[in-house]
């Protein structure tokens, strides 16, 4: 007789509330700038947010967590606009993402938890799922345009065309972190410009 398998236990308690994990999220950003790493905590944020911390705690296991993921969400907001060329493309991506490094939320929140990873390797890879794995998207999503316009040619190996996406995400992050946060130079629309020149040139080389 063959078994039967059971339906699936339905869920219980409450849902997630997409609002309440907006607030604390903006809660943690705030206490971040207003207190620094080192004197953040849970209790600080679920005061912020207007929950109990026992609800911070079902969502997020940790502070590291915790503000990773704040930070998570303000690079989701980066979006590759269609400037109709790969050239302006990539100069619309950088001023905004050199836009959103320089807002004093972000600044700190990721200042702080680049740093604590140095010491957590479990921190280290929430950030490269969180933050980097997800913004690859990016660069995805321009050379795929870049194909379609006839600008960039197919890489017939996956494997090569994975390792390119990922220098192409490195070169950009790196270059405009460090001109932002490291050397806290102006990422201009001059600077925009050289930099994406030189990123073409090496990128054709890369891809001849």
């Amino acid at each position: 007789m063959q078994s039967r398998i059971p339906p699936p236990l339905p869920r219980t308690g409450r849902p997630r509330s997409a609002t309440a994990d907006a607030a604390i999220l903006e809660a943690t950003r705030a206490a971040l700038v207003d207190l620094g790493w080192s004197k953040l905590t849970m209790g600080d944020v679920a005061t912020r947010a207007g929950v109990a911390k026992t609800t911070l705690y079902r969502r997020w296991a940790s502070k590291n967590e915790l503000v990773v993921d704040a930070v998570a969400v303000l690079f989701d907001e980066l979006e590759l606009p269609d400037n109709g060329s790969l050239a302006a493309d990539i100069g619309g991506v950088v001023l905004q993402f050199a836009a959103l490094l320089n807002r004093p939320e972000t600044k700190t929140a990721l200042m702080a938890v680049v740093a604590e990873s140095t010491r957590d390797e479990p921190l280290r890879e929430r950030i490269r799922t969180s933050i980097v794995d997800r913004q690859k998207r990016l660069v995805l999503e321009g050379r795929a345009r870049a194909h379609a316009r006839g600008e960039l040619p197919l890489e017939a190996d996956p494997a090569a065309a994975a390792r390119t996406a990922d220098l192409i995400f490195d070169v950009v992050a790196g270059a405009v972190v460090h001109r932002t946060l490291v050397s806290a130079e102006p990422v201009d629309e001059e600077w925009v410009d050289r930099f994406t020149m030189l990123l073409l040139g090496g990128l054709a080389s890369v891809q001849a």
